[in-house]
């Protein structure tokens, strides 16, 4: 008799939804009333979603309130009541003014309530020591002074036409069919963290790439040889001064590069924040076509190293 197959991990995403009321720190907490517990915004992946793009359409639904995603505070596992197993990854996210007048939350039988808590009571407020510990390694960002972040998303382009199969410059190869896909995938997650600036290489793989997510945020796509890869064989690219001149306007930005780059702009970002190397940066350099990582940076004091870097992929988690 064969044993039974156990059904797989269930995946959820959620944020520490913060605000700042007079230089102390306030933390939302969602009173669940199907559940008569107090919990973290948080949900279920959907089928097709990435994390990131869970995260922000969860705490939406149960909030009202559209955020932007800034450091990740990690995951933590436990086993639901019926011996299922549960992933949730989470996200610090700060709520500005105009996010909270625009929230559109109305009591309803899931969420009963919202409630803003200062940092200690909104940890003695909930009901899971799991989630008490999701506010812990939060804590540590305010300690370090190092929770208000922006974010470079380095994006690797999607798949191409192979370079033995296209007659034209290697600038003009199209993405396949396959990369179209992975860039309609990755575009509400990058949407995610609200990037405020999308920059390309020339070549028309890396246009095509954020063609989707320029649709999605309505921001342009500003294209530029400097992190192209054929200025990069020929050496004259300009890794450096675009990297150097995105930091310098603290705000998150999309640079979408090729294979080969892509060491070159994460290498730049590390030197221009001070931040020693290391084999996770390294690691988040390696990507394969489509995938992204997010190396987020002090806004208050970007020179001080990155903060934290995360990677995800355009395979779709459900």
């Amino acid at each position: 008799m064969s044993a039974k197959t156990k059904d797989p991990t269930v995946i959820a995403a959620g944020a520490v939804c913060w605000r700042s009321v007079k230089g102390k720190i306030e933390i939302l907490l969602v009173h669940r009333g199907d559940r008569a517990d107090v919990s973290l915004p948080k949900g279920k992946v959907d089928p097709g979603e990435t994390l990131p793009q869970t995260a922000v359409r969860e705490i939406e639904e149960e909030t009202g309130i559209q955020v932007a995603l800034g450091v990740p505070l990690g995951s933590i596992d436990y086993t639901l009541n019926g011996g299922r197993d549960k992933t949730v990854h989470y996200w610090a996210s700060e709520v500005k003014d105009d996010a909270l007048a625009a929230s559109t939350f109305a009591p309803n039988q899931e969420i009963a309530a919202l409630d803003w808590l200062p940092m200690d009571k909104a940890r003695k407020a909930l009901s899971y020591e799991r989630d008490q510990e999701v506010i812990d390694r939060f804590a540590n960002f305010v300690e370090s002074g190092t929770l208000r972040t922006f974010a470079v998303i380095v994006v690797r382009h999607g798949k191409a036409v192979p370079p033995e199969n296209w007659d034209g410059p290697d600038s003009t190869r199209p993405l396949l069919h396959r990369g179209l896909g992975q860039a309609a995938t990755i575009a509400p997650a990058i949407a995610a963290f609200r990037p405020s600036k999308l920059v390309s290489s020339t070549a028309a793989r890396c246009v095509a790439t954020l063609e989707p997510l320029s649709g999605l945020t309505g921001l342009p796509v500003t294209v530029t040889p400097d992190i192209s890869q054929d200025a990069y064989q020929h050496g004259t690219g300009k890794v450096r001064k675009v990297v150097r001149r995105r930091l310098g306007k603290k705000s998150t930005v999309v640079l979408c590069s090729h294979g080969p780059v892509l060491p070159e702009i994460i290498a730049a970002v590390a030197s221009e924040t001070g931040t020693e190397p290391s084999a996770e940066l390294r690691t988040s350099a390696m990507l394969s076509t489509g995938e992204f990582s997010v190396l987020h940076v002090s806004t208050d004091s970007p020179e001080s190293g990155i903060v934290a870097v995360e990677t995800h992929s355009p395979e779709p988690l459900a």
